[in-house]
């Protein structure tokens, strides 16, 4: 029996809440997502932009680490924030001091392990306005969403990531007695014992628009399953895995571990570390989040490793009828708004037949639709101190390059335009950009085009749409399609089309709940069974193939 840890004991309450919610599948958080001075103290907002503020212009406080040859400075902040933090590079015999490190973090047992894990959680929560700065600065979300998304949710994830990997560990007992009658008056008599054995170091590829919230599944399941993990951050946005490291680290420490299961390895300029550590015998895990070429290179050529890809989709929203017509022109309106568009889960294709659609305010035409969805999108954007607060700003020049591309196709909807944003001069803003297309313009929907670019496709029907939504996301993935309808017929449909393309459902979204959005918990993120991601968020798949288990059995 394993003997208690004491972050174990201190957090098990939380562990156990977090196990009742993935099989409830109902509302919990475990952070609140509101950065409100009522929420988290007075103070903590100032406090957590100064600890942010000390790391620009110096070297990062990880100088322990093993193998350091050299210090880098990669990161532009899409806000013109000047950062110039210089992070630790090292030499690839890092790898061994990992490796050296993970026996006793195996022997230490799934309760041990998840208990550090979670106490790991609990500090990086006491450092959510330092996180959500960190995001804030290197992604180009704003502040809200950097920490609702960077902190919170990305918390929420991170617990939900450990409670599946106590799930899966815990599911077979740690000793069993086995007694099998053998004739005649006698017994066999066995005692066996179960270990959990991990499969080795662990790579988490950070991306760089949601650095915490798309490494933190990853890099939990696989620290909760035994493995050391190696976080290799995006070039321009390492700030937040870095203090994520470093936090990690110091609790390592504290629960008497080595530090080096874990491990920040940024990359010098042109490096392309990613590849290089991928192909390594010691990776036998990968996470990354990020362009379909690199996540198609990952799965096939970093055979060792067990991959976990989330890739570029085309998302499609469905409009057949519907009873409120403005809500839905508002819902989608915000969902092409949030964070230009920057999102994995924003949709990009919206179909509507060519003859209009009949809604609460009358039959509307193609045209009508297309109109109704822009003008809220304008409405969000109109006050430029009020809609950068939504937009955040452009992330890298690649998505500049794709908007530009888009001016060329299609017929114009609502132009994109460039915006001054009122607190940071050298931000680069661009509102939501809407193109006309017809059924026949496949060639142009159905590629990602990642960034505020949506198109409003004529189609013939809605079983035109549904044979497109299904003919696009077959080939191409999606990790969302959202359909209004007033129709069951419809709905059934497109729900089975939904099913066979393997992409989560939202229908008829009206209100508060955006497709771009999903809740830990409740909601899945991705679902593996389509070209956009080869897993999902997060669920038993996730975690269960991060280790083995290994039994050993002796006579009585």
């Amino acid at each position: 029996m394993e003997n208690s840890h004491p972050m174990f004991t201190s957090h098990a309450d939380t562990l156990e809440r977090a196990l009742t919610a993935i099989a409830e599948r109902s509302y919990w958080s475990a952070y609140p997502e509101s950065p409100s001075p009522r929420v988290y103290g007075e103070h903590a907002a100032a406090e957590g932009e100064a600890a942010f503020r000390a790391y620009l212009g110096n070297d990062f406080p990880l100088k322990d680490q093993p193998a350091v040859t050299d210090w880098v400075a990669t990161e532009r902040s899409p806000f013109g924030i000047s950062l110039d933090v210089r992070y630790p590079h090292l030499d690839l015999s890092f790898l061994d001091a990992m490796a050296a490190a993970m026996p006793s973090w195996r022997a230490a047992g799934p309760q041990t392990r998840a208990g550090v894990c979670l106490e790991i959680l609990t500090r990086l929560h006491a450092a959510s306005f330092e996180l959500a700065n960190a995001v804030h600065a290197t992604t180009g979300q704003a502040f809200v969403m950097a920490f609702q998304a960077g902190a919170a949710h990305a918390f929420d994830r991170a617990l939900e990531a450990i409670a599946y990997a106590y799930r899966e560990m815990t599911r077979t007992p740690a000793t069993a007695d086995w007694e099998k009658p053998a004739g005649k008056g006698q017994t066999l008599h066995m005692t066996k014992t179960f270990h959990v054995v991990p499969r080795g170091i662990a790579l988490v590829i950070g991306c760089n628009t949601f650095p915490t919230w798309n490494s933190y599944p990853g890099f939990f399941a696989s620290l909760a399953t035994g493995n050391p993990v190696v976080v290799k951050p995006h070039p321009r946005a390492v700030l937040p895995l870095a203090i994520t490291v470093k936090i990690a680290r110091e609790v390592l420490a504290d629960a008497g571990f080595d530090p080096n299961l874990v491990v920040l390895a940024p990359e010098a300029p042109g490096e392309g570390l990613a590849k290089t550590l991928a192909l390594r015998s010691e990776v036998r895990i990968i996470d990354f989040t990020g362009s379909t070429e690199f996540g198609d290179w990952l799965e096939a050529n970093a055979r060792q490793a067990a991959v976990y890809t989330e890739k570029a989709g085309v998302n499609t929203v469905v409009v057949d009828s519907t009873d409120d017509f403005a809500g839905m022109c508002r819902n989608i309106g915000f969902s092409l708004v949030l964070y230009s568009g920057q999102m994995c889960t924003t949709p990009q294709n919206i179909l509507v037949p060519v003859g209009g659609v009949a809604t609460d305010e009358g039959h509307k035409s193609f045209d009508e639709v297309a109109r109704g969805i822009a003008a809220a999108v304008g409405k969000l954007t109109a006050d430029p101190a009020r809609g950068v607060e939504l937009t955040g700003a452009i992330v890298n020049d690649g998505v500049l390059q794709r908007l530009e591309k888009a001016t060329a196709v299609g017929e114009p909807v609502l132009e994109s335009s460039d915006v001054s944003h009122p607190s940071y001069e050298g931000a680069t803003v661009r509102t939501p950009l809407i193109r006309k297309l017809g059924a026949g313009d496949a060639e142009t929907y159905g590629t990602e085009w990642f960034g505020p670019i949506s198109f409003v496709v004529a189609v013939d029907s809605t079983a035109s749409s549904l044979r497109i939504f299904a003919d696009t996301v077959g080939r191409k993935g999606a990790l969302t399609a959202s359909v209004y309808s007033t129709s069951p017929d419809v709905l059934d449909a497109m729900e089975e089309a939904a099913l066979l393309a393997g992409v989560h459902l939202s229908v008829n979204l009206t209100g508060g709940v955006f497709v771009n959005q999903s809740a830990a918990f409740s909601d899945f993120h991705a679902t593996g069974a389509n070209p956009a991601a080869n897993a999902a968020l997060t669920d038993g798949a996730y975690v269960a193939n991060r280790f083995r288990v290994v039994q050993s059995r002796r006579h009585v």
